[in-house]
């Protein structure tokens, strides 16, 4: 069984290609093409499912047109809609220095000054030129922290956790 803590979101399906059971994908990162993976993993019903890939097309920077296989049908492929779609965190090359975005959602955000856990990161928002971490905190609810590279001290991939400079004051802030 696939836990939840072992992969990452990458992105969900859309609306259905056709009528052979190729759907739409919308994601937020490549790593399927650049890792050249040979299944995808849905949420079906709260379940990690893997899908086997029998071929994809990239319609934009975006935006993939994917066959899944055992997926033959127009009615097959409307069921994934809406379905987000995951990859496995140890399937990523190790040797890659460069982590993105999507695979650091869900580590612990560590204040640099106290070494203490702030709280978990929900989301990143890379939608304007400055890149805010979503931080669901204990106390707090969410807040809002700007992803700088001057601020990431570190990122620890074996622990889960990524410390960071926290402007003083961010967290007081009403």
């Amino acid at each position: 069984m696939i836990k939840s803590e072992e992969v990452f979101r990458i992105g969900r399906i859309g609306k259905p290609h056709g009528i052979q059971g190729e759907v739409s994908m919308h994601f937020d990162d490549d790593v399927f093409d650049r890792q050249d993976a040979e299944y995808l993993i849905l949420e079906i019903d709260k379940i990690l499912v893997p899908f086997f890939m029998e071929s994809y097309r990239f319609r934009s920077d975006s935006t993939v047109l994917i066959k899944f296989c055992g997926i033959e049908t127009l009615e097959q492929a409307r069921e994934l809609t809406n379905c987000d779609v995951f990859f496995e965190r140890d399937k990523v090359d190790s040797s890659d220095d460069e982590l993105s975005w999507a695979q650091i959602v869900g580590f612990t955000v560590v204040n640099a000054v106290d070494n203490q856990p702030v709280g978990s990161l929900l989301a990143v928002d890379n939608s304007t030129i400055n890149t805010l971490f979503e931080v669901e905190t204990a106390n707090r609810g969410i807040v809002l922290m700007p992803a700088s590279d001057e601020l990431i001290v570190e990122i620890s991939t074996a622990d889960r956790r990524i410390v960071l400079e926290i402007p003083e004051g961010l967290l007081t802030m009403n």
